[in-house]
């Protein structure tokens, strides 16, 4: 059953309790506010409430009768054993003329009528009494037994339909417990490992996978404790204190299990009511990924020799060191030359790409001023720019710009990929202004262009591996894909940040920061 259908049962639940406390308070003071004597008894005859024309009558007060047998206010108490009788076997309502006792000892001719109470199962309870004076006219007699019936079938339909609502109520909470069911199911049996923790943090239930993966024996003395109190889900903690609507990270557990950790914050409406916590297996995709890296570094280390035997016996051949060569050879061995050194580049990026994977790339910081090193960028590329046409300006900083830790190496390559990248996709008459600013803690570069840009569609892949835009694909088709997935883990690694501003026909801007650190 829904939690709809649930809200509408319980709703309906509480209507019922309400117009049953309705009803009771109104027969209250329907009965203190009538004429007629009116009392009433537990299951033995013993009076329990008295109305105030019960009290005129017998001249007793509420807490000198309450308590004490009903045939002791009348003269004839074999008739009112009888009628107490009758009317339980019967079930309907009986009523004799009898003598009342006031507490006088004054005698009254009076009859007496008694009805059975029960309660909402129809279980008997007691008695309902009402006693009046016989000189009082029979009309008014009559009146009061044409309510009390009224009122009798009122509660009747009220029991049945307190009933009704107890049986439905009934069934909805037997869908509810399948349905829990089900769902309990599901839990202990999925793949993944699984862990619920509520709105505070308390751990409250576990399935068997995640207990494999995390040593988890004993769960019962876990429920309600926090993450921090438990030291074999303390991993948990960072991630959770988060409080994002989703949170991933990779963690290894031990050698031979690799777990991605992603935590979902589970929401009604705009409250956080609880955390899920799902434990994924990825170490066979973490051993394929190694081995891949792996291989393409041996494979990479191959390449670069004969690479590189190649590149220089191509440039003896066009110095001439071997001889004099004529126009049409020196093209095809330009050209030739000009292809292996794209794919030394190629190599040197996927050897890059590994080190990266492997986290062995920042290793050589030193304390450089970055503007010598922008402008010695600019000097690199200044050849490739005025062969495509395309003008470098550099906004110098008004201020002296503070030396900074970097790995120099590692660095320049951010500074090639940026500038390459500007050239390559700007068209010729273009311009490329290059800016740098200092602030108290960090260092800000800027690259801006007025290029191809980048389509909105693929900004979330720029930084990714192997990722070309597909205007850059027809702008330039050649091209790896590793040059920004490179200079961001170079810039991270620093714990600096890399990110772009692009408008697709008009232009890119790429911004580093570093932070200003001198130890």
């Amino acid at each position: 059953m829904s939690k709809q259908n649930l809200k509408e049962i319980q709703e309906k639940l509480k209507r019922t309790e309400e117009d049953l406390g309705d009803l009771q308070c109104y027969i209250s003071e329907f009965s203190a506010a009538l004429p007629i004597a009116v009392c009433s008894l537990s299951g033995i005859g013993v009076i329990i409430y008295v109305n105030k024309a019960f009290e005129s009558l017998t001249d007793y007060k509420v807490i000198d009768i309450v308590g004490k047998p009903i045939g002791n206010i009348f003269l004839e108490k074999k008739k009112i054993d009888n009628l107490l009788e009758n009317t339980f076997q019967k079930r309907s309502i009986g009523s004799d003329d009898l003598i009342l006792l006031d507490r006088n000892k004054k005698q009254i001719s009076t009859n007496v009528s008694f009805s059975v109470r029960q309660d909402t199962k129809g279980n008997f309870i007691g008695y309902f009494v009402s006693i009046t004076d016989i000189e009082e006219s029979v009309e008014l007699r009559e009146k009061l037994e044409e309510k009390v019936d009224e009122r009798t079938k009122e509660l009747e339909k009220a029991k049945e339909a307190l009933i009704h609502m107890l049986a439905e109520a009934e069934t909805a909470r037997q869908e509810m417990e399948e349905e829990k069911n089900r769902t309990m199911s599901i839990i202990y049996n999925f793949t993944d490992g699984l862990l619920f923790f509520d709105k505070r943090k308390r751990f409250s239930l576990i399935n068997p996978k995640a207990r494999y993966f995390l040593g988890i024996k004993e769960e019962r003395r876990m429920i309600g404790k926090t993450v921090l109190e438990l030291p074999s889900l303390r991993l948990l903690h960072k991630l959770i204190n988060e409080n994002r609507k989703v949170s991933r990270e990779e963690v290894y557990i031990r050698k031979d299990l690799v777990l991605e950790v992603t935590i979902v914050l589970i929401f009604t409406e705009k409250n956080i009511t609880g955390y899920l916590v799902i434990l994924h297996d990825i170490t066979r995709e973490k051993l394929i990924e190694k081995m891949k890296t792996e291989f393409v570094s041996l494979a990479a280390h191959q390449l670069r020799t004969p690479l590189s035997a190649i590149k220089w016996t191509i440039k003896i051949f066009l110095e001439g060191d071997l001889g004099k060569i004529n126009k049409e050879q020196k093209e095809f061995l330009e050209g030739a030359y000009d292809s292996n050194e794209k794919m030394i580049t190629l190599v040197n990026d996927l050897l890059n790409t590994t080190k990266i994977e492997a986290g062995k790339y920042v290793y050589k910081p030193i304390l450089v001023n970055i503007k010598d090193m922008v402008e010695e960028a600019i000097i690199l590329c200044k050849e490739k720019a005025e062969k495509r046409n395309i003008t470098i300006e550099m906004n110098r900083p008004k201020q002296k710009l503070k030396k900074i830790n970097i790995d120099v190496e590692r660095m320049k390559i951010v500074f090639a990929n940026l500038f390459n990248n500007a050239i390559n996709y700007t068209p010729p008459g273009g311009k490329i202004i290059v800016s740098l600013n200092q602030t108290k803690k960090e260092i800000t570069f800027s690259i801006k262009d007025n290029g191809i840009g980048i389509p909105v569609n693929q900004y979330k892949r720029v930084f990714t591996k192997f990722f070309r835009a597909t205007n850059a694909i027809r702008k330039e088709t050649e091209g790896t894909g590793l040059g920004l997935y490179i200079a961001k883990n170079i810039v991270e690694a620093h714990k600096g940040k890399i990110w772009f501003e692009s408008r697709e026909n008009t232009g890119t801007t790429f911004y580093i920061t570093l932070p200003i650190n001198t130890k």
